[in-house]
């Protein structure tokens, strides 16, 4: 065998450990050589008498993450090749056979006559698991950090290498669905629980317990591969099955809307594949992985989701002549709600922090929200006593600037008033070393306005966090106009540390995050203002992709802040820049009612622990009301995705946006733009220029010149362009 990905060695029993070790790779992935050396693996094994066994072990920390989804981008390219060149019917052969490989692979390996453990440590997820989910033997470690699960559905995907089949056939169906439906990473004891592995040990004993195990069962099969094996569930026509189908249809529907084809694909994959035998089980899936191949929601997603996330997390916009930056302590300024988050993330990846505020009295109480967290995670299981101490005792609060001496980075989160921001910035660089570079997270004043209070602007830059800071995965990083490249470095280098996902982007009133979501939440408005039904207006929002509703969205990020911003807006730029309708809703819940949203409980719901339920006030705001039946559903659809692509496709012309895979992942990852979309821009690729600016011109007829298509769009239109095709040569220079 000529192996290079991994390595073999048999014991005197015949026993071989198979260690999983790609050189130029910091994870294992599935990749078409890895599938090669698998078939020479199990071709050799099945063949060779004196080896009785083998186990599957990594030679990394982590077991490995999966396949590599670019292996399907190239294979969704040969497709489109083979269907212009030969046709529809060698083109789905083409992506059949391909996209089933390593299913028969697997399967291959289950059945070759010689039993497979998997001794897994660290990461398994995806095709990886299923590879451990047809060894007829699974242990896991301990390590806290050891994970299985498959999370295919989290990028428009479904497990499509057997992992509805032997799921299906291992847990209730019930359990199951909602396992693939949720595509979560399942910690070991819960996996052993769940019937996924069969044990857990100490990492130095899991290899040695998988020998000894194949030692004892030299003859092991597969459950379904064994005489008078039952599912789980009973049959799928049994009392017990029929239960189980109706609801489980009805859940998927009301959780996704239909907006994701790969959740359709894994209720049917199941319901089939259970009514017949194993190999034909796969078959079924591979029909149904080949078919989601070909959607588009799959291809957006993983080149948003996987692709360029990662890209963009790897450094995709650092300046490459820019030395790396050691960030050791880290200055947080404001220690209320969005300081002490930061506080927070950075200590938790290490950094030390002086967290600062206008007492000790504020900055303590910034220091206690990390302990509050620790403590929920404790509580949870997910850490230990010892780690909550290690954290806090990384946070320093202090009222004292010249605490600040010696730090390597400033991050700036105080009110949103630039004379109580202009006050902190000269009180800072008045201590800090000259060379130090001083963020803001401002989330709507321009950084090139912010910098005008620093005697050095090209080291000042814009670190926009998103609340709450320790769930949200998105940072967009603001460039003024003097910011320089070091200030850039340091602050991806920074976002790299605290393990977020950065983009980059020129400045604006707004940045680009805030811009697409807050004509998101305008739209609720002004839909609320017409008399549409707030019920409506919110099922609307979520039935287009949104995670809530635009009224919800407000609540959650306060209505007194968006009243705040709404007056800054029309102090800076007069009162033609704000929208009369929004300011007098903003007005009646905020200065009239006190109603600041979820954090004073009160907004445009009524909140009650973990309930909510619509202001039954918000009636005195509709002076008219429409019939409900009366209103198009699919038109407060397109309104509520249409405004935010829209203005994406502004910032683009305005320069904010330069690479399309930050708009993209920005919008998801910021705001939860339709993921099924691919992000703003591919929103509108996916649709064509040409059929989104019509669908803006009928939107404008109805609904006035917000709608109306900006001129990059309408050139677009013109010339059948793409945002990706026509920013290639931008985004490959940026």
């Amino acid at each position: 065998m000529k192996l290079t990905n991994f390595t073999i060695e048999t014991d005197a029993d015949g026993i071989v450990l198979a260690t999983w070790d790609m050189k130029d790779r910091s994870m294992n992935v599935i990749t078409v050589a890895v599938m090669d050396e698998l078939d020479q693996i199990i071709d050799h094994f099945a063949g060779t008498e004196a080896i009785k066994g083998c186990v599957i072990a990594s030679g990394k920390d982590s077991f490995s993450g999966g396949a590599d989804l670019t292996m399907l981008q190239a294979s969704g390219a040969e497709y489109a090749r083979l269907l212009k060149t030969k046709g529809a019917e060698a083109a789905n052969q083409f992506l059949l056979d391909s996209s089933a490989r390593l299913s028969k692979i697997y399967r291959r390996l289950e059945t070759c006559g010689k039993p497979f453990a998997a001794a897994i440590h660290g990461t398994c997820l995806g095709g990886a698991f299923e590879l451990t989910l047809a060894c007829q033997f699974r242990i896991a470690s301990d390590d806290a950090r050891t994970r299985v699960g498959l999370p295919e559905v989290k990028v428009g995907l479904f497990p499509g290498a057997g992992g509805t089949q032997r799921v299906a056939r291992l847990m209730p169906t019930g359990d199951a669905l909602q396992m693939l439906f949720k595509g979560e990473q399942i910690r070991a004891a819960a996996a052993k629980g769940m019937n996924l592995i069969h044990a857990v040990a100490p990492r130095e004993q899991i290899v040695q317990i998988a020998k000894d195990w194949l030692k004892a069962n030299p003859a092991a099969k597969a459950p379904w591969d064994t005489e008078g094996y039952k599912l789980p569930s009973n049959k799928v026509y049994s009392a017990a099955g029929m239960q189980i189908w109706p609801p489980a249809s009805a859940i998927a529907r009301r959780e996704t809307q239909d907006n994701y084809p790969a959740v359709r694909a894994i209720l049917s994959s199941v319901y089939e594949g259970l009514q017949l035998p194993m190999d034909l089980g796969l078959r079924v899936e591979s029909r149904y992985f080949a078919k989601i191949l070909r959607s588009t929601e799959a291809a957006m997603m993983i080149r948003t989701l996987f692709v360029s996330k990662g890209e963009l997390e790897k450094g995709a916009r650092r300046p490459p002549k820019a030395p790396p930056q050691t960030i050791r302590t880290v200055g947080v300024l404001g220690a209320g709600f969005m300081g002490a988050g930061i506080a927070y993330v950075t200590a938790q990846a290490g950094i030390d922090v002086i967290l600062l505020d206008r007492d000790m009295e504020a900055a303590e109480k910034g220091k206690a929200y990390s302990h509050k967290l620790m403590t929920d995670q404790i509580m949870k299981g997910r850490a230990k006593t010892a780690d909550r101490d290690a954290l806090l005792a990384r946070i320093r609060p202090t009222a004292d600037y010249a605490d600040l001496k010696g730090v390597d980075l400033i991050v700036e989160a105080v009110f949103e008033q630039q004379d109580v921001k202009k006050g902190v910035t000269e009180q800072t660089e008045a201590v800090i070393g000259k060379d130090i570079i001083f963020a803001s997270n401002t989330s709507t004043i321009p950084i090139t306005q912010l910098a005008k209070n620093s005697k050095r602007p090209e080291q000042f830059i814009g670190i926009h966090f998103f609340s709450p800071v320790e769930k949200m995965l998105l940072v967009e990083i603001i460039l003024g106009e003097k910011t320089g490249d070091l200030a850039l470095a340091t602050a991806l280098d920074y976002v790299r540390a605290i393990r977020k996902t950065p983009i980059v982007v020129n400045d604006s009133r707004g940045f680009f995050a805030n811009r697409c979501v807050l004509n998101y939440i305008l739209e609720g408005h002004l839909m609320l203002d017409e008399g549409i039904p707030p019920a409506m207006i919110e099922n609307a929002g979520k039935m287009a992709g949104m995670p809530v509703g635009p009224l919800s969205l407000n609540d959650e990020v306060a209505l007194d802040l968006g009243w705040k911003i709404l007056n800054a807006t029309k102090a800076d730029l007069g009162p033609k820049a704000v929208s009369p309708v929004q300011e007098k809703i903003l007005e009646f819940m905020v200065v009239k009612n006190e109603r600041f949203g979820r954090k004073n409980g009160k907004g445009f719901y009524d909140y009650d622990g973990r309930n909510k339920k619509l202001w039954p006030g918000l009636a005195k705001l509709q002076k008219k009301k429409l019939d409900p039946d009366k209103i198009d559903i699919g038109e407060l659809k397109h309104r509520l995705l249409v405004t935010q692509a829209l203005e994406a496709a502004r910032t683009v012309e305005d320069g904010v946006i330069v690479d399309p895979r930050e708009a993209d992942v920005g919008s998801i990852l910021g705001f939860g733009f339709a993921p099924y979309s691919g992000g703003t821009l591919s929103y509108i690729d996916g649709m064509g220029a040409k059929a989104f600016a019509a669908l803006c011109k009928e939107l404008e007829k109805k609904h006035g010149p917000r709608f109306k298509p900006n001129k990059l769009l309408v050139e677009m239109a013109a010339k059948g362009e793409t945002f990706y095709g026509r920013m290639a040569g931008r985004k490959q220079a940026a």
